[in-house]
């Protein structure tokens, strides 16, 4: 590579650092934080639900366990500022990966990487998952290099101890090893008829990935989870990231170029996809018009294949340095010094801004000034939150307070999310919810349909309300029956 290569390269992954800096806004980060904070001070890794009234001692598979520690030790030593940073330094070594595996023309290797950035956006932010997306970056780049180096798949045996610790997604990585070694066998079969020459070794290390697995808090129980999860027909229903994605929204027009990218590869080329490759993209573009949480299985296996048949198709020469040779070196070290250290200086200035609004971003997404008013005043019976507001009430109210709800969809199961939702919407038994669970207070977005419709019902008044949220309180009269909730869901 040139001097001119390596500055782009600099100044692209600066960039990408940049793009992936945002405030956190994930609902979920919150009970992450409590559940890191209760493992730290516990020495013990929850297995029943101690968050909510309505699952009380429940039992929870916390498949995120170390990545919550994680997330609340670096909380504690450094603050919001230092998740904001690590995670944009992950997802910036998760696209160095891919940008690896896209050819060895540096520029069509570049755009393809930031291509794959603005496709994967809409599932970024400072979550546990931003930590799959890295190690699956890194499981393929394993995967595809063990052709030449066989020997490196041994190193599968260390990243699945952790990822099984980090999180419940390490399922796509014994999968995409499933799918590579089926792609293997067949051709071998059509080229030499010789089917499992050579795949013996291969075949024992995926034996010892799934050996791995139980060695969790969870144990074995872990196998069956991503399972669940994939079949949770509470999650598909009711969980925005787990429906398919929309492709009228801008946000996905990137990954639809993927798409029909990969789509055209075999018409008018003489490319062909391997049946390796053909295998995984089948199973992961199925996999990403499902879910939006899966997109970027996808764009990490698509988008080196595009590449590369592009720098085929193109036959692109080395790439030449700019500005051209004939300018003296001083003026050519110059000029790439100032582009790196403007992208260096936008880099830092964002990063501070973003950090720096971070309070702000807090208030606008989630009910700070309803959380201090029951700090100081105690909810009247049991409180009735909103989804994505469960885990913020966790991180700053538990345990005196215990949410009805929070972003634990595999928790709470399809039954829980019904009732959830007939009260939010102000339909079906949506009363008959709040008697059974002796709900006496209630917090919603300001102008939500439930808020409005409360508000005009007997027997509830607004005991406080701001433009972020609005409480509602059951009168005393009204409530003085039911102070404590049940811990059981009602009968059919």
């Amino acid at each position: 590579r040139t001097g001119a290569s390596y500055v782009f390269l600099v100044v692209l992954f600066l960039g990408l650092f940049a793009m992936a800096v945002r405030n956190v806004s994930d609902p979920d980060l919150w009970w992450h934080l409590k559940t890191g904070l209760l493992i730290v001070e516990q020495k013990n890794v929850p297995r029943v639900d101690p968050f909510s009234f309505t699952r009380a001692g429940e039992p929870w598979i916390a498949h995120e366990w170390l990545s919550d520690v994680l997330l609340y030790e670096l909380q504690q030593v450094a603050g919001f500022g230092a998740l904001i940073v690590a995670f944009a330094a992950v997802l910036c070594a998760a696209f160095f990966l891919l940008y690896l595996r896209c050819g060895e023309n540096t520029y069509v290797a570049g755009v393809a990487t930031l291509i794959a950035a603005f496709a994967t956006r809409p599932t970024w932010g400072v979550r546990p998952q931003v930590l799959s997306l890295l190690l699956t970056s890194l499981w393929l780049l394993i995967l595809e290099c063990s052709e030449q180096k066989p020997k490196i798949l041994w190193w599968t045996l260390p990243v699945t101890l952790l990822w099984v610790n980090l999180h419940a997604a390490f399922a796509l990585g014994l999968v995409l090893y499933t799918l590579f070694l089926a792609g293997e066998w067949m051709e071998r079969l059509l080229e030499s008829g010789h089917s499992a020459r050579g795949l013996g070794s291969a075949a024992l290390i995926l034996a010892l990935d799934f050996a791995i697995v139980p060695l969790n808090p969870n144990g074995s129980k872990l196998f069956w989870y991503p399972i669940q999860t994939l079949r949770s027909a509470a999650m598909q229903k009711y969980i925005a990231e787990w429906a398919s994605p929309n492709f009228h929204r801008a946000d996905y027009g990137p990954f639809l170029l993927i798409l029909l990218g990969t789509l055209a590869v075999p018409i008018g080329s003489r490319f062909r996809l391997r049946p390796r490759d053909l295998l995984v993209v089948i199973v992961s573009l199925f996999a990403a018009l499902r879910s939006i949480r899966l997109m970027p299985l996808f764009v990490l296996i698509a988008v080196p294949l595009l590449a590369k048949q592009l720098c085929s198709r193109m036959s692109l020469p080395a790439p030449r340095p700019f500005p051209r040779r004939n300018l003296p070196i001083a003026i050519r070290r110059t000029f790439h010094a100032v582009m790196v250290l403007s992208m260096a200086l936008f880099a830092v200035m964002h990063t501070a801004q973003i950090i720096q609004s971070q309070p702000e971003a807090e208030r606008e997404t989630f009910p700070e000034g309803a959380v201090v008013f029951l700090q100081s005043h105690p909810p009247v019976g049991a409180v009735f939150n909103d989804y994505d507001w469960g885990g913020y009430l966790i991180w700053k109210l538990y345990p005196p307070l215990r949410v009805f709800i929070d972003g634990r969809a595999d928790v709470y199961g399809e039954q829980l999310f019904q009732q959830f939702a007939d009260t939010y919407q102000f339909k079906g038994n949506w009363r008959q919810n709040l008697e059974h669970w002796n709900i006496g207070t209630v917090l919603v977005p300001t102008g939500s349909p439930f808020a409005t419709g409360l508000g005009y019902a007997h027997g509830w008044a607004v005991s406080y309300e701001d433009a972020q949220a609005v409480i509602l309180t059951r009168s005393p009269a009204a409530n003085s029956a039911v102070l404590r909730p049940t811990l059981s869901p009602p009968g059919p």
